[in-house]
């Protein structure tokens, strides 16, 4: 069965509940106020019925709003997930000041199919009828109500006149509302909270996008609260499932009414994002009063939700009636808004509709550069461009699926389906759990054999730069750093052995007087076996200076032509190599020895005995025990 939303529009007192009432058998004003008042305050609804022109079943749920301007608010809270609407005008009093209004915000929200209907056709001739026919026809014309693209239908709600006309009409229409994605991500804008008897705490709302399932665990937006579908009502009878399109009620546990209130948003459960800065195309009514300043405050309304946020106007200084700009919105609390969220905003005082527009990014990055053109092609709409800029602005960090989802508000398998392209051109790279932009990776590489070339020429006597240094120097994360230098060391751009990266071809470069200190400090050592001198006497003795030096002793480590045993003893391989095989033959005599027995076999003081038994202890060679040691 297809559902579609019915949304009213019109002026006070036009007969907007009545004609609901005259369609539906349901009286949408639910307060005993707005009984007690004959006006509508809040929102009504009700549902019916009919046939299409197929005979398939057609359901339509119908959202009435308030006509008094002071109550657009909450006019404002039901319009927002329409998908016809019904554009009451008065026979007796034809377009009025909220008929003006309330047309406004359904342009800028996006609405396309829509009927007018001239309601109260029995209180007047029907020259007056016609008059007021060809008035509305002047005023819908070039919109998406004029005549050439839907119809004007005269009815009585009082005698009944025109309602089986309303009713083809409304047929007709369906047939160009494209049905909501109910295997999209679902969103459900609270519109009503109340407690019912019997069953708790209940929401209802319009649901936009995707299925909710009675078991189901959803999030509340924002906040956080997690909650469970304890119950499932479409249209006012008991369902398993609520799909897109369709009015839903839903019977919660883990929240009071407390917790809830409109303008809160259900959601699945850590998918989205709530955010305080939204980037959107904004619009500004001809009719505004003046021109829009950049950081004024305004009134914004976005699907149930209402708050007093700032505009920060992209490249402009204000904003003329008429015009349009990129702009950004600073909310004051959290909320979620997801890209092809329509908006109203209107002045902050006096309270008016002055436009509205479209969300573009819910998660800018501060002072991107190309800001303008980055929402340029958010504003394009083709998917694959989307997702590759979205991709591309987050440079060699790359971003994961489940962001790439929380900015979109897509499903999995559709972003799937819109990236196989770019992964399979190689334009977008998956290293690991991120997306990266190839261009992205290709500087990351270029960045990455810029700073091993400088490395080399400021570190001449360093055979390469560590990796980890180098990965915080060009500030790459370990997966996207390590691709990077896999796919640099295929192409022969670097050498990486161990922890060193180098360029091909270049190692250590030493002059004369490096390269005759490095021969004079393994000499000495070499010469020394056992009872080596202390390692800064050896660097004093040279022609270069300290720190040249300790490089040179951090090739002859690096090389295992020296080891350091303790923080001031270094001794030459040979000498170990020695030292082992004594203790290899000693083992032979017997598989224990004390300190003074390892003195008395190497011929060296405690000074050196303590720190070389230590080493052995390391190497494995021997294992203390007591006082003496184990030869392993």
């Amino acid at each position: 069965m297809k559902s579609i939303i019915v949304g009213t529009a019109g002026h006070i007192d036009h007969g907007k509940t009545a004609l609901v009432k005259a369609l539906t058998g349901i009286d949408a004003d639910r307060l005993e106020e707005e009984k007690r008042r004959g006006i509508t305050i809040d929102l009504g609804f009700a549902h019916m019925d009919l046939p299409d022109e197929n005979a398939d079943p057609l359901h339509l749920g119908f959202v009435d709003v308030p006509g008094h301007e002071r109550f657009v608010r909450n006019m404002l809270a039901g319009v927002g997930g329409i998908d016809l609407v019904l554009l009451v005008i008065a026979a007796d009093e034809s377009i009025k000041p909220q008929t003006r209004e309330h047309f406004d915000i359904l342009q800028l929200l996006g609405v396309q199919r829509g009927i007018a209907v001239l309601t109260k056709s029995d209180a007047v001739d029907a020259e007056t009828l016609d008059v007021v026919r060809l008035e509305v026809e002047e005023f819908l014309r070039g919109t998406f109500l004029e005549a050439t693209k839907s119809q004007i239908v005269a009815v009585s709600s009082l005698t009944g006149a025109g309602l089986d006309e309303l009713k083809r009409a409304m047929i007709a229409a369906a047939v160009g509302v494209q049905s909501r994605d109910s295997r999209a991500l679902a969103r459900l804008p609270i519109d009503r909270v109340f407690t019912m008897r019997g069953f708790g705490t209940v929401v209802t709302g319009t649901l936009v996008a995707g299925t909710i399932r009675r078991e189901e665990e959803l999030e509340v937006f924002p906040g956080g609260r997690r909650v469970r579908v304890r119950g499932v009502q479409v249209h006012g009878h008991t369902a398993d499932t609520a799909v897109a399109g369709q009015r839903t009620a839903l019977n919660l546990a883990g929240a009071s009414t407390d917790d809830l209130s409109r303008g809160m948003t259900l959601a699945p459960v850590a998918t989205f994002a709530a955010t305080r800065r939204v980037d959107v195309r904004l619009s500004l009514l001809s009719s505004a009063p003046r021109q829009l300043k950049n950081r004024s405050r305004v009134h914004l309304h976005s699907n149930t939700m209402e708050m007093i946020v700032e505009i920060a106007l992209h490249g402009a200084k204000q904003l003329s009636p008429g015009s349009e700009e990129y702009a950004r919105l600073k909310l004051p609390d959290p909320a979620l808004l997801l890209p092809g969220d329509r908006f109203i905003i209107r002045q902050f005082s006096p309270v008016v509709t002055i436009g509205g527009g479209v969300v573009l990014d819910p998660a800018p990055i501060p002072r991107l550069p190309e800001q303008v053109a980055f929402l340029e092609t958010l504003a394009g709409g083709n998917p694959e461009t989307i997702l590759s800029a979205r991709i591309a602005r987050r440079g060699h960090t790359g971003i994961s699926l489940a962001q790439l989802i929380a900015e979109t508000g897509w499903s999995k398998e559709s972003i799937a389906v819109q990236l196989a392209q770019a992964l399979n051109d190689m334009r977008v790279l998956k290293v690991g759990d991120q997306f990266v932009d190839a261009v992205a990776v290709v500087r990351l590489q270029q960045s990455i054999v810029s700073s091993v070339g400088a490395f080399h020429k400021k570190n001449s006597l360093v055979g390469g730069i560590a990796r980890e240094a180098l990965r915080e120097q060009v500030k790459a994360s370990s997966e996207v750093f390590n691709a990077a230098i896999d796919l640099l060391v295929r192409g022969k751009n670097i050498e990486a052995t161990g922890d060193l990266v180098r360029l091909p071809g270049l190692g250590v470069v030493m002059k004369d007087e490096e390269t005759e200190s490095k021969k004079k400090i393994e000499d000495a050592f070499a010469v020394a076996g056992l009872k080596v001198p202390a390692l800064h006497e050896v660097i004093a003795g040279l022609k270069v200076d300290k720190s040249r030096a300790q490089k040179i002793v951090t090739l002859l480590l690096r090389d295992k032509v020296l080891f350091k045993v303790s923080d001031e003893l270094v001794f030459h391989r040979t000498a170990l190599d020695e030292l082992r095989r004594l203790v290899a033959a000693q083992k032979l005599k017997s598989l224990k020895m004390d300190v003074a027995k390892f003195k008395e076999l190497t011929g060296v003081s405690r000074k050196y005995a303590i720190p070389l038994l230590e080493y052995l202890d390391r190497e494995r060679v021997t294992r203390r025990v007591g006082d003496a040691r184990e030869i392993l």
